[in-house]
């Protein structure tokens, strides 16, 4: 089960998406912007399917 998420890059601060997987209750992983292609923490947090909680952080380099 997939979900197409928009949020603010916290380097570039353009509005870009990412393919969230609805079927793993909580990640962490890091993923490039598709706009500055600078490296994202990104953690969702899922319940039922539901996304219930987004948190993105820049890494420092």
């Amino acid at each position: 089960m997939e979900q197409e998420h928009f949020f603010q890059c916290p380097y570039c601060w353009e509005e870009v998406s990412m393919i969230l997987d609805a079927s793993v209750h909580q990640q962490t992983y890091i993923e490039d912007c598709e706009v500055c292609c600078n490296p994202i923490e990104v953690t969702p947090t899922f319940e039922a399917g539901e996304l219930i909680a987004f948190n993105t952080q820049s890494i420092e380099q």
